[in-house]
């Protein structure tokens, strides 16, 4: 049997570490979206340091721990494919107000009404999404 659900298990108990300790450490929600956008539209300025920070350590502790593990993502390789979803994604993240790590994470884990609903919305929009594909893809 694959172990590939132990990097899963791995990857959410670090992301919900990480939601620990920023909210322990200054008293903030983990949103990624919400860290990315405060920078994006401006509304950072007296946090960009930490939202800065926070953003490297997003991308570069992943890049490191990689090393020495073959890791097959099974993302797309077409660029312009990458960046219209993570476009879909950010757009998506800001209609919410908030992604899977502010509402799914946190929101739950604070038991917040809006992050519950927000996670079951999103979970079942997945869920539909596969289910249709997988029909779509049967007929071809």
């Amino acid at each position: 049997m694959p172990i590939d659900w132990i990097f899963g298990l791995i990857g959410g108990l670090l992301i919900g570490l990480a939601g620990a300790v920023y909210l322990l450490g200054n008293g903030r929600i983990m949103g990624a979206s919400g860290i990315i956008g405060g920078l994006v539209d401006g509304t950072a300025r007296g946090a960009w340091a930490e939202r800065g920070a926070f953003l490297a350590a997003l991308v570069a502790v992943p890049a490191v721990l990689q090393f020495g593990i073959p890791v097959v993502t099974g993302a797309a390789s077409a660029p312009v494919l990458l960046i219209a979803a993570g476009l879909c994604v950010g757009i998506g993240t800001r209609i919410a107000n908030g992604c899977t790590s502010g509402h799914g994470v946190c929101g739950i884990s604070r038991f917040s009404l809006r992050g519950i609903v927000a996670t079951l919305i999103y979970i079942g929009a997945g869920v539909v999404t596969v289910v249709v594909l997988r029909l779509m893809m049967e007929g071809m």
